[in-house]
């Protein structure tokens, strides 16, 4: 039996790339989803007033300088940019405050608007598209409730002070 014959070669093996079963599924910061869901809640929000242009009469009833019941003036317009604006602040604190007041923000600025967006509702005659824009609003409302309230903890425990911090770990594991 002859001895097998070994060969070099400078051409790079070729491997094939086992397929992944599983995706990698990365945590999401609280923080990151509350700005989602306030982002997703302000779209909601302002599309469903865009999109209320087109409903009969409305045009026509905003040029006769009434919308919904109001009179059109200085004080609804400040009013309607200040429901509008707080989402949209939201966004910004949601990513910005202290662990603390930003839940505690989350969870009164939630609050207040489950029954402003309730309201929206109220004598509308088109109840299917104000009907699912509002459930579509409250049920991200509640998402930001639930994140706010889960939002995780940590206990402080009596081997903090005599553990290690993060770098030092960091630096041992990749040593």
């Amino acid at each position: 039996m002859d001895p097998p014959i070994l060969t070099t070669t400078t051409e790079p093996m070729m491997r094939t790339r086992q397929p992944t079963t599983t995706l990698e599924d990365q945590p999401i910061p609280v923080r990151a989803k509350l700005a989602a869901a306030w982002t997703s809640f302000m779209f909601l929000y302002a599309y469903m007033d865009i999109l209320n242009f087109f409903t009969p009469g409305v045009i026509e009833d905003i040029l006769d300088g009434r919308v919904f019941e109001f009179d059109l003036s200085q004080t609804f317009s400040t009013t309607a940019l200040t429901l509008i604006a707080i989402p949209i602040f939201m966004v910004v604190l949601s990513m910005t405050l202290p662990a603390r007041a930003n839940r505690t923000m989350n969870l009164i600025v939630a609050s207040v608007y489950v029954p402003v967006t309730a309201f929206n509702v109220a004598g509308e005659s088109w109840l299917y598209f104000y009907g699912l824009g509002v459930a579509l609003e409250l049920i991200l409302l509640a998402l930001i409730l639930r994140y706010a309230w889960t939002w995780p903890r940590t206990a402080p425990s009596a081997t903090m002070a005599t553990s290690p911090d993060r770098e030092t770990v960091r630096a041992q594991q990749q040593a």
